[in-house]
């Protein structure tokens, strides 16, 4: 039997909590930066809300690491396996955790040396060991890139290390920023000012502390990654939350890396807001073949978009139920959408559940329903019909 949807759209501020976002009277204008490639962007959506040759290929230094950091996370999810530094693993240039051969510690603390003292022994050694090679890691990188969708990106070295074709975009790090801070172990070491470092060989507990001043000078900073050589200048890569907002802002070579961010991060908070969708009440629909007549759906999460403060007010709440429901039901079957939209596209969604079971009723037969069933089984006995 077919079900006709019942889509209701409605223009309800009600069910709309706005989250106000704080943000300086300057930050109206555009702001003036050093950097030669900037930009800045919803870590929910992508979407740039400031950019400046965001999309033009450079050199990116240590915020490369971004990426071997997550790699080293990721696979130390699942096994934090123990890493034996050897002599092909320390021998290289720039900053350093000071690795020595013959230590022992666990992958995700090589992770942590890379995203506090930028350690680019660590890098190699992360390195070596996932890729069984630099170069074997390396291809792991590029691969894992692809997957995230950075179009503009192509490593060479794990620790960022000028080489050869080594290179991304401001906007291309910005959503690799973004990515990586859904992880949870990453967010948890990048957004601290001191991180404990555990070792195994010799077992120690060693205090790293964050390069990135952004998480001592502009509130709500929860990371990223510093970068410096002299082909690719001084790179950031930070990211902020405020009021359910988060926001991730790149610069590469910038004459004066804090400032812009500063910069950056308080014109994107004085554009967008992260508004917060609650249904505060069950909608009812018709209930076809149980005990009572009609059924309560709700939804019980909240789900937030992140838009321009333009359009705070120009959503619309779309209903998607079936005009009515067949029992038997359970609790928590989900059965319909919520979906708010913006001129025409889905911002956010919410599934609507059923509140509680409703069982199917058993129809009773009536006197002359039972003897037609009894003649009729008495003559197919027989080999009638």
């Amino acid at each position: 039997m077919c079900k006709k949807l019942l889509s209701i759209i409605i223009l309800d501020c009600m069910l709309i909590s706005s989250v106000a976002i704080g943000a300086n009277a300057q930050t109206e204008d555009i702001p003036s930066l050093s950097a030669q490639s900037a930009v800045v962007i919803c870590a929910d959506t992508g979407e740039i809300i400031y950019g400046k040759n965001e999309k033009e290929p450079r050199p990116m230094a240590s915020t490369t690491k971004i990426m071997t950091a997550l790699l080293a996370l990721e696979a130390a999810q699942g096994d934090d396996a123990k890493v034996s530094i050897t002599d092909k693993m320390v021998p290289v240039e720039g900053s350093s955790m000071y690795l020595q051969v013959g230590q022992v510690l666990p992958l995700s603390s090589l992770a942590k040396g890379m995203l506090t003292v930028s350690g680019n022994d660590a890098a190699n050694s992360v390195a070596i060991t996932l890729g069984g090679s630099v170069d074997g890691f390396v291809d792991m990188m590029n691969k894992k890139a692809a997957q995230i969708g950075l179009k503009d990106t192509y490593f060479e070295t794990p620790s960022g290390l000028d080489k050869g074709n080594h290179h991304s975009t401001a906007y291309d790090m910005a959503l690799l920023g973004a990515y990586a801070l859904e992880n949870k172990a990453f967010y948890d070491i990048s957004s601290k000012k001191r991180v404990e470092v555990p070792f195994i060989e010799p077992d120690e507990i060693k205090t790293f502390y964050n390069e990135n001043r952004m998480l001592k000078r502009y509130e709500g900073c929860i990371g990223v990654k510093t970068g410096f050589t002299k082909l690719a200048g001084r790179c950031l890569v930070s990211a902020a939350e405020r009021n359910h907002t988060r926001l991730v802002a790149v610069t590469l070579n910038a004459g004066d890396d804090w400032n812009d961010h500063e910069k950056l991060l308080d014109y994107g908070f004085s554009k967008v807001a992260t508004v917060v969708f609650r249904e505060k009440d069950s909608i009812t629909v018709p209930l076809v073949g149980g005990k009572v007549n009609e059924i309560s759906v709700f939804a019980q999460d909240k789900v937030k978009a992140t838009l321009q403060k333009s359009d705070k007010d120009k959503v619309e709440r779309v209903v998607e139920v079936p005009s009515f429901l067949y029992a038997p039901l359970k609790e928590g079957q989900v059965v319909g959408k919520v979906k708010y939209k913006l001129n025409g596209k889905v911002i956010a969604s919410n599934d609507l559940l059923v509140s509680k079971d409703e069982d199917m009723v058993k129809q009773k037969r009536n006197v002359w329903v039972k003897l037609y069933d009894f003649f009729k089984g008495l003559f197919i006995s027989c080999g009638g019909f």
